[in-house]
């Protein structure tokens, strides 16, 4: 009986745990932002230097939130890269509605590299720049060349965009990227492999299918994947990781 109790009393403290924050952030986003998304801003954030005002290498991360409903939950993540002297950035990002059309999931090309995603204003992940930069981008390109899941998209529990720049990262280590607890599809190791190092390089996870897994990492900190939700705490950087809320402590 006390066995029973006692998992009563966790199974109830752990719906509480996920269920409160998802709440909270179903208030703030559902009463936020225009009704359709036609409407909604695309525009450059002015989070990246300009071409013409920043000659030298660059590498960018960011995150913005989904749209509609999804928003409640996560955020979309893609990279921005230019190199020395280009009069444009690059965009890497996984778009799913591009497989209703035969084509790949990977979208590769030339676009602004920090604009509000749907409305959503950016928020910037990694920044490198100059020679250490020059020296990633070709990787970062390899590896968005070598993603697996080209041809699948899903957006619970992946793959999807984050099961992407999760892929990318863990190939190039010297980003360090911490991706946010609402990055959704991060724990989706690909190929649907059970144990990998974490995309910050900095650690190791354990993950079934980005269902349900956990993750040790100097970067992350201690993460519990539960259905693809994070709860989790950054020690280096001291935060809680909350499910639809992301970081409540000291931003990275």
């Amino acid at each position: 009986m006390k066995r029973l109790q006692r998992l009563t009393l966790f199974c109830l403290v752990l719906v509480l745990a996920l269920g409160i924050p998802l709440a909270a952030s179903a208030v703030n986003h559902l009463t936020e932002g225009p009704a359709h998304w036609s409407q909604a801003r695309r525009d450059s954030s002015g989070l990246a230097p300009k071409p013409e005002e920043a000659p030298e290498a660059v590498v960018q991360v960011y995150a913005g939130r989904a749209w509609s409903w999804r928003g409640i939950f996560g955020v979309h993540t893609w990279f921005a890269v230019k190199p020395p002297n280009a009069a444009e950035y690059t965009r890497l990002e996984v778009m799913g509605w591009q497989l209703r059309y035969g084509s790949t999931a990977v979208r590769v090309r030339n676009g602004t590299p920090d604009g509000y995603w749907f409305g959503s204003e950016p928020e910037l992940l990694a920044d490198v720049r100059g020679p250490d930069a020059e020296i990633l981008i070709p990787r970062i390109l390899a590896a968005a060349e070598s993603y697996p899941h080209a041809d699948a998209y899903r957006i619970w529990p992946g793959p999807n965009s984050n099961t992407f720049t999760a892929h990318i990262a863990r190939h190039v280590p010297e980003l360090s990227l911490d991706l946010p607890p609402t990055a959704i599809g991060k724990d989706f190791i690909p190929d649907g492999a059970v144990f990998a190092k974490t995309p910050s390089g900095t650690g190791f996870q354990i993950s079934l299918l980005g269902l349900a897994g956990v993750m040790l990492a100097v970067e992350e900190g201690i993460e519990l994947n539960v259905l693809g939700l994070t709860l989790g705490v950054d020690v280096t950087k001291p935060a809680l990781k909350l499910p639809g809320v992301g970081r409540v402590g000291l931003s990275n």
